[in-house]
């Protein structure tokens, strides 16, 4: 009962198929990885700004009771 080069081609089909996932997986270089991470990082900046004010005009205006204790 030998399958012949059947196993051999299951083999070769496999690595094929595992290679092009690397592949396809590793598409951001160096550079635009940082740049993309920098990008984020600003945005995440600027929101924790955006809340903060917000939460200080809130506590301004006088509706900070909504904290617990």
């Amino acid at each position: 009962m030998t399958r012949g080069n059947q196993r051999e081609n299951d083999r070769a089909k496999a690595a094929k198929k595992l290679a092009e996932l690397q592949k396809s997986k590793n598409k951001v270089s160096g550079t635009s990885l940082t740049k993309r991470k920098e990008e984020d990082a600003q945005k995440m900046r600027e929101k924790q700004a955006k809340a903060l004010a917000e939460k200080e005009a809130k506590a301004a205006a006088g509706g900070g009771g909504g904290g617990k204790s």
